[in-house]
């Protein structure tokens, strides 16, 4: 086990640093997509819905941050442009146009993603006994799929 960063080999950094760097990825494409839909619903769920687009956009600005300094704690290099996120992020971008149920459901599909994603990035920090890593990843992941149910709850 690794009882800090420093650690950990330098292929296992730079492992994790890839696992840590996509789940950056989908959560900062995430929070856009989030904070789109917010601006952008309409309807009679209005006022619920950009209450709970606030709150996921919120959230994940603050899990961006836990993931890149994570990154840098096993001194690897967080990816911190735009570009590069949208590249490597599974998530998509949304239609700011949509109907409010396509937007939950966009979103739903979204926390599903990041999920299994840090469930992988788990793993990852588990079989190279950064459990401070996998620790994240857990909490990280209870968080998205909290939000995942909440979302589908919308739809039924």
């Amino acid at each position: 086990m690794a009882e800090t960063a420093s650690d950990l080999s330098p292929d296992a950094s730079a492992e994790i640093a890839r696992a840590l760097n996509q789940a950056l990825a989908e959560t900062v494409v995430t929070t856009m997509l989030a904070q789109n839909f917010h601006w952008n619903v309409t309807g009679m769920s209005f006022g619920p819905l950009h209450d709970l687009f606030q709150q996921i956009y919120e959230d994940h600005f603050t899990g961006q941050d836990d993931l890149a300094e994570r990154v840098r704690a096993i001194g690897e290099t967080a990816e911190g442009k735009l570009a590069v996120h949208l590249e490597r992020s599974k998530v998509t971008e949304g239609d700011e146009s949509a109907e409010d149920r396509e937007m939950i459901r966009h979103l739903l599909e979204a926390e599903e993603t990041i999920g299994a994603t840090l469930a992988g990035l788990s793993e990852t920090a588990a079989a190279h006994g950064d459990v401070r890593t996998e620790d994240l990843a857990i909490e990280r992941g209870r968080i998205h799929d909290k939000f995942a149910w909440m979302l589908r709850a919308h739809l039924r």
